[in-house]
């Protein structure tokens, strides 16, 4: 059970030996039984996400062309491991996708159960620390076509309720950021990788250690929908936009802060 100290704090502890484990999944060719095609600008991805990940002293796993099952099997084995010297987890799962789904390379797997495994008594080391997924596919196939921008003003309050607890809900301290709103397509380009990726090499590039993770993700969110716009050679998948979608049960703030 977290001290009083720790309970009140508005921050996770980050005093652990290490940052903890990060596992990037690029999937990238498949069976053609899935009729899924290749993902190129994937690799791309992958690297920008190992530099970012490793700058921010995670000790990196990378994991290529994954089936479901072994998908689902190295999701077990990672949770099963000690993390009691660990701040914490992060993954990201690169690949085609549906509404709550992801592919491997013979087929689609729910992301549910690719994220089951750290939940609760599945994961005793993690619980109370940050468990933080990034996963870039598609949700369906709907295109946003954008809106026009109008000045807007409003006002917010807050209330501040302070209370104590003896356990911690199974499904807290997650962070699932989707590259994209439910339903929706996900746009890559096969030259410089995903707009989702990019926009969070380019954000965690310059600020990864300074802000916090609810700050980054939402800086995330503005480049993509602000800096990207498709050129498709095909008219009704031009000039479309994008924005993620951020699922946080996260109790404080994340920072990265260096350990050096």
């Amino acid at each position: 059970m977290e001290t009083e100290e720790a309970f009140y704090s508005e921050e996770y502890a980050m005093n652990k030996p290490n940052r903890g484990v990060a596992i990037i999944i690029n999937n990238v060719s498949f069976h053609p039984s899935t009729q899924m095609g290749e993902r190129t600008g994937s690799d791309k991805d992958h690297k920008a996400l190992k530099q970012r990940f490793k700058e921010l002293e995670f000790d990196v796993r990378e994991f290529k062309n994954l089936k479901r099952d072994d998908m689902e099997s190295l999701m077990k084995k990672v949770a099963g491991e000690s993390h009691d010297n660990n701040d914490c987890f992060m993954c990201a799962m690169l690949s085609h996708g549906e509404e709550g789904t992801i592919y491997g390379f013979d087929g689609p797997i729910e992301i549910q159960r690719l994220i089951e495994p750290f939940k609760g008594h599945n994961c005793r080391s993690l619980a109370g620390k940050p468990k933080i997924f990034f996963i870039q596919a598609c949700r369906g196939s709907k295109l946003d076509a954008g809106v026009e921008q109008q000045d807007s003003k409003g006002s917010r309050e807050s209330e501040t309720i302070e209370y104590k607890v003896q356990r911690i809900p199974t499904e807290a301290d997650f962070l699932i950021a989707y590259s994209v709103v439910p339903g929706y397509f996900s746009w890559r380009n096969s030259a410089n990788g995903s707009w989702f990726v990019q926009a969070i090499s380019e954000v965690f590039r310059k600020y990864g250690q300074k802000l916090d993770l609810m700050t980054l993700m939402t800086r995330v969110n503005k480049l993509v929908a602000y800096n990207f716009e498709s050129n498709a050679s095909k008219e009704y998948m031009t000039n479309k936009k994008q924005i993620p979608c951020i699922t946080s049960m996260l109790t404080k703030d994340v920072y990265f802060r260096s350990k050096n």
